[in-house]
């Protein structure tokens, strides 16, 4: 079975990835596992360049097929940020406790209704040397005024979905991967991955 890299070193992210991608006709493989550690700069001003710069550098450095992805959190009231820099929201070595942290003091005088906030995920799929393609996924919720949930990672445990009562960190494993921003884009790369397998 062909191997397919999944670019990142974020343990939750790969987790979550694993899940999102079983049964795919692949052997999924982290950077880890193929002995592998990049320091690839990110500097795009969009979730798709950054999540092609990454799959780009990693399947040129594997000679694998590579997927990364980039995804962030826009709030409507603070004009889109976290955004791009979502995950260096409050410093590059800040955990995600302090990111959140962060997040809620910028809305603590934001009533409810305008906290208003989407996931957004874009995924790149890279052949070496042999271009790029892209997916796409986002989620709809509020940012709610404290934590709550011990799963998921990230902005998880504030972000409020109205519909099922709910922040992405009090769901289960398998309710969140049916509905978050990464699953609605894996649910389309697994498209491509799987015309890619019956052509080779």
């Amino acid at each position: 079975m062909p191997q397919l890299l999944l670019a990142t070193n974020n343990a939750g992210k790969l987790d979550e990835l694993k899940q999102l991608l079983a049964g795919i006709p692949f052997c999924l493989v982290s950077p880890a596992d193929i002995g592998i550690s990049l320091n690839v700069t990110e500097n795009s001003r969009t979730y798709a360049g950054n999540a092609r710069i990454k799959a780009e550098a990693y399947s040129i450095a594997s000679g694998l097929l590579t997927l990364a992805d980039d995804s962030g959190l826009e709030v409507d009231v603070l004009e889109g940020a976290p955004g791009i820099m979502s995950a260096r929201y409050a410093g590059p070595n800040a955990t995600d406790a302090q990111r959140v942290s962060l997040l809620l003091h910028e809305l603590k005088e934001i009533p409810w209704y305008r906290r208003k906030a989407c996931f957004k995920c874009v995924i790149a799929i890279a052949k070496p040397l042999a271009g790029v393609r892209l997916s796409t996924g986002s989620c709809s919720g509020y940012i709610a005024s404290e934590p709550k949930g011990e799963n998921g990672f990230g902005y998880d445990p504030v972000f409020y979905l109205p519909k099922l009562g709910k922040t992405m960190a009090e769901l289960l494993p398998e309710v969140k991967n049916t509905i978050s921003h990464r699953a609605r884009a894996a649910a389309r790369a697994r498209i491509i991955l799987s015309k890619m397998a019956a052509t080779t």
